[in-house]
């Protein structure tokens, strides 16, 4: 039985919640990422997206039984250590489909409409519209690469706009596919027929920079690009030329590679000692500032009641000792 539990990247109200829950266990609250020293005594961990458990850390954890991650992606865990240690690896895979899906067309509209830019403007009592025009997403093509539960929900919500919809996914499901009215395409043929083209992939070895320069170039000319998935997925320098010499008109990021290095603005100077994360730094802030991007920072999750499923499901995953939702098995 799992006795004792360290939770990283809380927040009070999480700490509260997950007490009530959880009683008879002894729990370990951080509002900090993973620190082995702080986890030493635990059976089980539970980690945000934040938290970086590779191998090494894994080792150090002599009692632990289960990695219990509150979130979908778990990239940020050594899992195939834990498979050799036999340590589960449980994720939240549904908390979020409706939530992110919401997200990413907040994203969509925002780059469609100009409201970015309208809500500038009018800080500065400017209430003029010239520049502002923007575009009907009514019988515009987005493609969808990755057609899990995110990405099917962004279909149905791309179909009430009336778009045309059209998917790449390496299980598709064609009866789904006939019944909501969309297609199935290979990978090219997405990026060379979408208007709009939105991430839903985990980010994996395979996955690692799919949005490349090669990839970039087969675009249509004037495409947008729109990633509430994982960072990786799109390799950034790349994504800084084709918005500079406008193969891209625009993109919309909830997550950016090196995220985590500009959570904070003391770490756009703390990492001066390390010339390649520095260059990485400049880079996204040189993104964040052009006037056809919209980001925000890994926030497509963050509603209350998908806060709430994430919970309950990490509870769920935790009582049933990685029984449930184990992503190596």
């Amino acid at each position: 039985m799992i006795k004792s539990i360290a939770f990283f990247e809380t927040k009070p109200w999480e700490e509260e919640y997950l007490r009530k829950r959880l009683k008879g266990r002894q729990l370990y609250f951080s509002s900090k990422p993973f620190s082995s020293a702080f986890a030493m005594k635990s059976d089980c961990i539970s980690v945000f997206i934040y938290s970086k458990l590779d191998s090494a850390a894994i080792k150090k954890l002599p009692k632990l039984s289960l990695v219990a991650t509150r979130s979908t992606g778990f990239d940020h865990v050594d899992v195939e250590a834990c498979r050799k240690m036999k340590i589960p690896v449980c994720n939240v895979p549904y908390y979020g489909e409706n939530t992110v899906a919401e997200h990413t067309f907040a994203l969509i509209l925002s780059i469609s409409r100009n409201v970015h830019k309208s809500y500038m403007r009018t800080l500065r009592d400017d209430f003029s519209i010239d520049g502002l025009k923007g575009f009907d997403l009514k019988d515009k093509t987005i493609g969808i690469m990755g057609g899990g539960h995110i990405g099917m929900h962004v279909a149905r919500i791309a179909l009430g706009f009336g778009m045309k919809v059209i998917v790449c996914d390496h299980n598709p499901q064609y009866f789904l596919a006939e019944v909501m009215n969309f297609s199935y395409v290979p990978f090219e043929e997405l990026l060379r027929n979408s208007d709009i083209i939105s991430l839903h992939v985990p980010h994996t070895k395979q996955t690692h920079h799919l949005i490349n320069r090669k990839s970039l170039k087969m675009m249509k000319k004037g495409a947008i690009l729109i990633n509430t998935s994982r960072g990786g997925i799109v390799d950034t320098d790349a994504l800084l030329e084709a918005l500079e010499n406008k193969t891209l008109s625009g993109t919309g990021l909830d997550v950016i590679e090196g995220e985590e290095l500009i959570k904070d603005e003391h770490e756009l100077l703390g990492n001066t000692g390390n010339p390649e994360k520095f260059k990485q730094v400049v880079r996204d802030h040189r993104i964040f500032r052009m006037e056809n991007v919209v980001f925000t920072p890994h926030n497509a999750f963050n509603s209350s009641e998908a806060l709430q499923r994430i919970l309950d499901a990490t509870i769920e995953n935790i009582l049933n000792e990685g029984k449930c939702n184990n992503v190596w098995q």
